[in-house]
C-alpha cells in the first residue's frame, strides 16, 4: 500500500469517528435539554412566606417604689449627753487607738425605760503628755422615760478607766437586773448589777482573762440551755506597743501608719460556762472554739464582731463571729456542750472569690419574714458588706449583697457596726451602720477615702422588688443621720416611748451621735419585754413569732449584735396598718411555748414564762 491509500484510509477513519461523537454529543444535548424543559413544565411556582410580625418583648413591670419619710433629729446634746471617746491617740499611732468604743442600751434601774452606756479608753501608762483634770471613764447616763438623760456614772460605780473596748449586757446571776462585762486591751471587766449600783465581780467570777489578750465583742448566752446565762469573748490579735513600733507601718508618701492585722499573730476566744454560783469556768477549747490555720497550726481568730442565733432551728444558739482579714467562723451548736465550726462549709467564710475580707460589726435576722435567715457583715474600705442568706435550715447561706443592692453601696465606706431594723414600723427590717476610717490622713493617700465617712441606711423595699434594699436619700432621712463620724458602735432602742427606734452610733476619739427618729408614718408597733423564769431571766435566745391577718414576724431576743455593742433587750415589731396581732408564739429558751391571742398594738407588753406549756 502507497502512502497516499494510507492516508486516505486514515482520514476516511478519523471523519468517520468525528461524525459518530457529533451524533453521540447531540443526542446526549437533546436528552439534557429535554429533561430541563420537563422540569420546567411540572414545576410549581414557588411560594411566597410572608414574614410574621415580630412580637416585642413583654417587659415586667416594676413594683411601685416610694420610699418613706424616716427623719432623724440628732438630740445628742440636747438630750444631755456629753460623752467623748478617749482613744489614747498620741501620735505613736498604735492600732487599738483605731478600733473606738462600744455602746450599749440596757435598763439597768428596772424603771421600764432605756438607759445609754458608753465604753471609754484611756491614755497609755508611757503617755507623758499632762493629765486631764478628770480621767476617762465608762459613761452610763440614766434616762427620765421621755429621752433625757442624767449622768450617774459615779453614782452607779462606774467611774473606772482601763482601756475598754466592747460591753456586754445581761443578767448572769439571776437577780432580776442586767449586769455589765467590759472587754478591754488587757484584763477584762465585770461589775454586778446591785439595785442600780454596780459592784466590780471580775475576780470572784474568773473571767478577767489574760493580761496579754486584747479582747473586743463579748455577748451572754445561754449555750447549753441551762437556765443561765453564759459569756462569749472574742479576742482580736496578739499585741503590745514593741510588736507594732517595730513593723514601723508607713503611709504612702510618708509618716507612720496604723498596722495591718495580718503582721500579727491570731488568737482564740474565750468561752465562759457559767457555774451557778457565781463563778465561770473558761472552756473555750473543750468547746471546740479553738480553730487553728490549718496550714501552720497557730490560732486563726482576729475577730471583732459576734452574734447568736438558732440558725437551724433546733433550739439551741450558734455562734457567728466577724474576723478580720481572715475567714468567718459559724459555730454550730451540737446540743452537748460543743461546737463544730462550719464557717467555710456553710458559705459564710470569705466572699465569693474564696477570699476573707476585713470584717467587723455584725447582725443576723430573718429580714424577708420567712425561713431565710440573712447573716449581715460590714467589712473593710473597697470591700463590699456581705450579706450571706440561708432559704432552709440546712445551714447553707449564699452571699447575697449583690443581688438585693446592699453590696455595691456600701463598697466605699469602712463599716463598724451593722444591724437590722424596723424604722418605719412597715414590718420589714431595714439595715444600718456606722461608718469611719483608721486613718485621720487616709485623704492625703486616697483621694475617695474620708477619715469622717456618713453613716448608712437602707431601707428594705421587700424580695418582691429588684432592689431590695435601697439608700435613704437625705431629703427622706434628714441631714442629721448622714453627717460625716469616725463611726464605730452601733445600738439601737426606743427612748421616748413613742414605739419607734432611735439610734446611737458610738465614734472613735470623738463624742457619738444619739439619733432620734422622727418618723411619721402611722404604722402600728408591738413591744414585747419577756421575763424568763425557767429560763435564763433575760430571755436571751427567746424566739417570737408575730402572726398577723396577711403575713408572719419574726424575731429573738438578742441584744449581742454591732459592733462592740448591744441593743436593748425589749424587742419591736412594727406592724404596718394592723391594729393588732391575731396571735403572738414565743419559744422560751427551756422549751417552752406560749401563745398569746388578738394583742392589741401600740403596747409594750410585759411577758413571763410560764412553768410549762
Amino acid at each position: 500500500m502507497s502512502e497516499i491509500d494510507a492516508e486516505e484510509r486514515d482520514d476516511a477513519v478519523i471523519g468517520q469517528a468525528f461524525r459518530w461523537s457529533l451524533a453521540v454529543v447531540g443526542g446526549a444535548a437533546a436528552l439534557v435539554g429535554g429533561v430541563v424543559l420537563y422540569l420546567w413544565a411540572t414545576a410549581k411556582p414557588a411560594e411566597v412566606v410572608t414574614a410574621a410580625p415580630v412580637q416585642p418583648p413583654q417587659v415586667r413591670e416594676k413594683p411601685k417604689l416610694e420610699l418613706p419619710a424616716i427623719p432623724f433629729t440628732d438630740v445628742t446634746a440636747s438630750a444631755g449627753i456629753h460623752f467623748k471617746h478617749e482613744s489614747g491617740a498620741a501620735g505613736e499611732k498604735l492600732l487599738p487607738e483605731t478600733m473606738g468604743g462600744g455602746c450599749a442600751f440596757l435598763d439597768y434601774d428596772g424603771d421600764g425605760d432605756q438607759d445609754l452606756l458608753f465604753v471609754n479608753s484611756c491614755r497609755w501608762p508611757w503617755d507623758t503628755r499632762p493629765l486631764p483634770e478628770l480621767p476617762p471613764t465608762m459613761a452610763l447616763y440614766q434616762n427620765d422615760g421621755r429621752g433625757n438623760f442624767s449622768d450617774v456614772t459615779t453614782a452607779a460605780g462606774l467611774n473606772v478607766t482601763f482601756y475598754g473596748q466592747g460591753v456586754a449586757v445581761g443578767d448572769y446571776d439571776r437577780d432580776g437586773d442586767p449586769d455589765l462585762f467590759f472587754s478591754a486591751v488587757g484584763l477584762n471587766h465585770l461589775f454586778r448589777n446591785d439595785g442600780g449600783r454596780f459592784a466590780d465581780a471580775t475576780n470572784a467570777a474568773g473571767v478577767a482573762g489574760d493580761p496579754a489578750q486584747w479582747s473586743t465583742s463579748c455577748g451572754w448566752l445561754d449555750y447549753d440551755n441551762d437556765g443561765d446565762l453564759d459569756l462569749f469573748v472574742a479576742n482580736y490579735v496578739m499585741w503590745t506597743r514593741q510588736f507594732d513600733l517595730d513593723q514601723n507601718f508607713q503611709l504612702t508618701g510618708g509618716g507612720r501608719a496604723y498596722g495591718r492585722p495580718q503582721n500579727f499573730p491570731g488568737t482564740y476566744p474565750y468561752l465562759y460556762r457559767n457555774d451557778g454560783d457565781g463563778r465561770f469556768t473558761e472552756v473555750g477549747e473543750a468547746a471546740g472554739l479553738h480553730v487553728k490555720n490549718p496550714a501552720t497550726g497557730v490560732p486563726a481568730a482576729k475577730s471583732l464582731g459576734v452574734t447568736f442565733g438558732d440558725l437551724d432551728g433546733d433550739g439551741y444558739l450558734d455562734i457567728v463571729v466577724a474576723n478580720d482579714t481572715v475567714q468567718n467562723f459559724l459555730f454550730h451548736n451540737r446540743k452537748d456542750g460543743t461546737f463544730e465550726e462550719i464557717g467555710t462549709v456553710a458559705g459564710v467564710a470569705f466572699d465569693t472569690d474564696g477570699n476573707a475580707r476585713g470584717a467587723m460589726g455584725i447582725d443576723c435576722a430573718r429580714f424577708r419574714n420567712s425561713a431565710h435567715i440573712g447573716i449581715a457583715i460590714g467589712n473593710f474600705s473597697n470591700e463590699m458588706s456581705a450579706l450571706y442568706v440561708s432559704h432552709g435550715p440546712d445551714l447553707q447561706f449564699v452571699d447575697e449583697a449583690v443581688a438585693t443592692g446592699f453590696g455595691p453601696q456600701t463598697r466605699l465606706e469602712l463599716k463598724f457596726a451593722t444591724l437590722f431594723v424596723d424604722l418605719d414600723l412597715d414590718g420589714r427590717l431595714d439595715l444600718i451602720g456606722a461608718n469611719g476610717h483608721l486613718e485621720d490622713q487616709i485623704n492625703r493617700v486616697i483621694p475617695s477615702q474620708f477619715y469622717e465617712q456618713p453613716p448608712h441606711i437602707f431601707w428594705n423595699a421587700g424580695p418582691e422588688h429588684p432592689t431590695e434594699f435601697v439608700p435613704v436619700p437625705k431629703e427622706k432621712c434628714g441631714s442629721d443621720y448622714l453627717k460625716r463620724m469616725v463611726g464605730r458602735g452601733g445600738a439601737f432602742a426606743d427612748i421616748d416611748g413613742d414605739g419607734d427606734l432611735d439610734v446611737v452610733f458610738a465614734a472613735s476619739g470623738q463624742s457619738p451621735r444619739l439619733l432620734r427618729n422622727e418618723q411619721q408614718t402611722g404604722h402600728h408597733w408591738l413591744r414585747l419585754s419577756l421575763k424568763g423564769t425557767q429560763s435564763n431571766t433575760s430571755a436571751i435566745g427567746a424566739q417570737i413569732e408575730v402572726r398577723l391577718p396577711n403575713r408572719t414576724l419574726y424575731s429573738q431576743v438578742m441584744p449581742t449584735r454591732s459592733y462592740l455593742s448591744q441593743v436593748e433587750l425589749p424587742v419591736t415589731f412594727g406592724l404596718g396598718g394592723a391594729a393588732q396581732a391575731n396571735e403572738v408564739r414565743i419559744r422560751w429558751p427551756s422549751g417552752i411555748t406560749q401563745t398569746l391571742e388578738a394583742v392589741a398594738a401600740d403596747q409594750t407588753l410585759v411577758v413571763h414564762e410560764p412553768t410549762a406549756n
